[in-house]
Formats: C-alpha cells, structure tokens, sequence
C-alpha cells in the first residue's frame, strides 16, 4: 500500500494536580483554545476541548505518524508552562485518561464536552472519570488512579 490511513479518534481527559479546582473561569476558554492549538501542531484534528476547573476533556483525531502519548505529554506540558508564564503557579496531575471513539459518538462526544459545566453541577470529576472507566471497559485500580 502507497498511502498510510488512519481514523484514530479518541477522548483524552486530565486533571490538574490532586484535582484541585485551578483553572479560573475566565481562563477556561483562553487555555481549551491553546491546548486545541497544540494538538494541531501535531497534525492531529481538534474537534473540541473543554472542561471545568479541575479537569480538561479533549476530543481529536490522532494524525497516522503521531502516537497518543506523545500527543497527550506535549499537550500538558506546553499547557501547564503556558498558564505558569501566564496565571501563575500551575501543575497537571501525573496520568490521563485516553479512550477510543467510533465516528458515529463523534457528535455525542462534542455535546457531552460542551456540558461539562452542567454535568459538573451534578456530579463530581472522580465520579465522572470512575464512570467513564467502567463504560470503556477499563480495568482499574482505585488506589492507584488518583496517585
């Protein structure tokens, strides 16, 4: 075959430092703009970056050269020197979450991100993520996720 092909999508989602609630309100939108900026460095699509104070949710393509862990690094630490240089101290918790999705949960995928703040009103970033977990099959151990 010529021509490498690829429809890699998935869902990253990270927290800031022991989850503490960080990000300011009037940050959000100023910093999902720069992470949406640094994936597409990479050649990756961006379709939508959101969240709320203490965690972000990013849905993208991954471009066929890149790997996803190479991908998620450079979108936390060029995010966090980003807010260090430009609100103050700030860190990422170590980890994230990475799950696969299927073009056609693409759209639900967006809204479900465009919700955070509403969904956030209801139920807290552990019980979302234990969630999350458990619906993408994932197998986990409770001590060692929120290290």
């Amino acid at each position: 075959m010529a021509q490498s092909l690829s429809l890699n999508l998935v869902h990253v989602i990270f927290s800031t430092k022991d989850r503490e609630p960080t990000i300011a309100d009037e940050v959000l939108t100023e910093l999902h703009g720069f992470i949406a900026g640094v994936v597409r460095t990479f050649g990756c699509e961006c379709f939508r970056v959101g969240g709320v104070a203490d965690h972000v949710h990013v849905a993208m393509r991954l471009a066929v050269t890149k790997d996803a862990a190479t991908v998620v690094s450079e979108m936390k630490s060029a995010s966090s020197l980003w807010m260090k240089q430009h609100h103050g101290g700030f860190a990422w918790q170590r980890g994230y979450g990475l799950f696969s999705v299927g073009p056609a949960d693409l759209d639900a995928l967006v809204r479900y991100i465009d919700g955070q703040a509403e969904h956030h009103r209801k139920r807290s970033f552990e019980e979302e993520f234990r969630a999350l977990l458990t619906k993408y099959h994932v197998a986990f151990d409770e001590r060692y996720v929120w290290g």
